[in-house]
């Protein structure tokens, strides 16, 4: 959807200064069956880095003035608008859906420096692999493609990492499920409430064997058995690999805001664990359906055009 991104302020000072008045605002917000009522359409779309930038290494929250000159700074960096005019390009920023900055300086939160964890040597050396084999053999076929560009899946956590448009998201919920719709590459997400043991390991899926509870007034979910096909690790992929959890934290902090925290751990990839907190903040509209190939000509593009570069050097 062409997106209202609402100023997400609001919600994160809730989230770290005004606990007594979450707690007022959210005592009435309840299913028919008493649960945490957490449904309705969300959006996590935000110009925070995933990781602190390296000239706010000590700062982990902006002050109100600082985070006005910044989210300033970075809505005019980031605008497609502001291209070179010989510059080719898809879009410009009519099409986008950016929001803005929020107080914290990073999503990541834990580590405390706001970066992610060190690589492991042979995660290092896989990717290294994985991006000399893109840069060899990207455009032998429409299979040397990320699962992203085919409009397969982003995976998790990429699923739920906020990026340029259509990061939006419907929550519904019964007694015994939580359904996540994404709209970016409509992807459903299908979580049992029932404490109902996972897959065998063995079963391998795109958005991996998800199982939630309860713990309070928190939706807590734990995803297991991810395949590693997902595994671009770029922005708005940043798929996990076999050996990855994902712990997911939903908490309705006010009328307009969940806050949501998304842990990975993978000790195959990363020398530690990290988390990350993303603020969702409520939207008045509808999702609409996200038709990833009709009309799409981007991949038939990109081969077709590497064919006609191979006849030429021929």
């Amino acid at each position: 959807m062409r997106g209202r991104c609402l100023p997400s302020l609001l919600g994160v000072v809730g989230i770290v200064m005004m606990p007594a008045l979450v707690a007022a605002q959210t005592d009435s917000a309840r299913t028919a069956w008493g649960d945490p009522d957490l449904q309705g359409i969300w959006t996590n779309t935000t110009t925070t880095p995933l990781e602190r930038p390296e000239d706010l290494a000590d700062k982990a929250v902006f002050t109100p003035e600082e985070f006005a000159a910044r989210n300033a700074q970075v809505a005019e960096e980031s605008s497609l608008d502001n291209r070179p005019r010989d510059e080719t390009g898809a879009y410009n920023e009519f099409w986008m859906e950016r929001g803005r900055l929020n107080l914290r300086t990073s999503l990541v939160i834990d580590p405390a420096d706001g970066r992610l964890p060190s690589l492991t040597p042979t995660e290092e050396r896989r990717r290294e692999d994985h991006s000399a084999d893109r840069a060899a053999h990207s455009t032998d076929s429409y299979e040397n493609r990320s699962a992203y560009d085919r409009c397969i899946s982003r995976g998790l956590p990429g699923a739920m990492m906020p990026g340029f448009y259509n990061h939006n998201y419907q929550i519904f919920q019964t007694p015994d499920h939580v359904v996540v719709l994404v709209e970016m590459i409509h992807d459903a997400r299908i979580i049992p409430l029932d404490r109902r043991p996972h897959l065998d390991s063995s079963i391998k899926q795109w958005l991996g064997d998800s199982r939630g509870w309860w713990e309070g007034d928190t939706l807590v979910v734990e995803t297991r058995s991810l395949t590693s096909k997902a595994a671009d690790r770029i922005t708005t992929t940043f798929g996990a690999g076999t050996d990855t959890t994902v712990i997911e934290r939903f908490t309705r902090t006010s009328v307009d805001t969940i806050d949501y925290q998304i842990s990975v751990t993978d000790p195959t990839e990363y020398s530690a664990s990290w988390t990350a907190a993303i603020p969702m903040s409520a939207l008045d509209g509808q999702l609409y359906e996200y038709a990833c190939h009709e009309g799409n000509y981007a991949i038939g593009n990109i081969l077709s055009g590497a064919r006609a570069e191979e006849q030429a050097t021929r």
